[in-house]
């Protein structure tokens, strides 16, 4: 779905969720290594779109984590641009969540992560009329595996959102870059 950031109307900015407001603040890491504000990451995709306007862009957002001891998890967002047939860019950030002893209970929480951080970014975007890119939700679950009853809850959560999902194997952002950080 190609969208026209200055005509949108099916994104529904939901509240923030208290529970994830913790971990917000924190900076994101480039893949050069600079440490950018959610603010200035905005900039960057702003001024990596402006490059080739005429370009089609996909934005996405996905969350991994991983269960380090006593019910503490380590978690990696990323926010990636792909210039779609000419590579991308991305920024990750990292934070620990504690209480997490289901695998049910992680996902759960790297979609809330995943869906704030989005609405974020929008709403940082919004400020910014007449970019044209995709908006996509990416989810580390799949039909296979462990995560597969949780599936259509995970897709429902998303798209109560307004939100596009994209789960395995099309969730890249959650499944293999930050993956990669986790």
């Amino acid at each position: 779905m190609r969208i026209l950031f200055y005509a949108v109307s099916f994104v529904d900015f939901h509240e923030p969720i208290a529970v994830l407001c913790t971990h917000m603040s924190q900076l994101f890491n480039s893949s050069s290594g600079e440490q950018l504000s959610a603010s200035a990451v905005v900039s960057e995709l702003i001024a990596y779109m402006r490059e080739r306007p005429l370009s089609p862009y996909r934005i996405t957002i996905g969350t991994d984590s991983q269960l380090l001891h006593n019910g503490v998890a380590d978690f990696v967002s990323a926010i990636v641009i792909h210039r779609v047939g000419n590579g991308g860019r991305y920024f990750f950030r990292r934070f620990h969540g504690k209480n997490f002893f289901t695998l049910r209970d992680r996902i759960i929480h790297e979609v809330l992560t995943s869906l704030e951080l989005g609405t974020q970014i929008l709403e940082l975007l919004r400020e910014h009329p007449r970019l044209q890119f995709e908006f996509e939700i990416h989810a580390d679950v799949g039909e296979h595996g462990p995560t597969k009853a949780m599936l259509q809850e995970v897709i429902g959560m998303i798209r109560a959102y307004n939100f596009e999902a994209k789960v395995k194997p099309e969730s890249y952002a959650a499944s293999s870059i930050a993956d990669r950080h986790v």
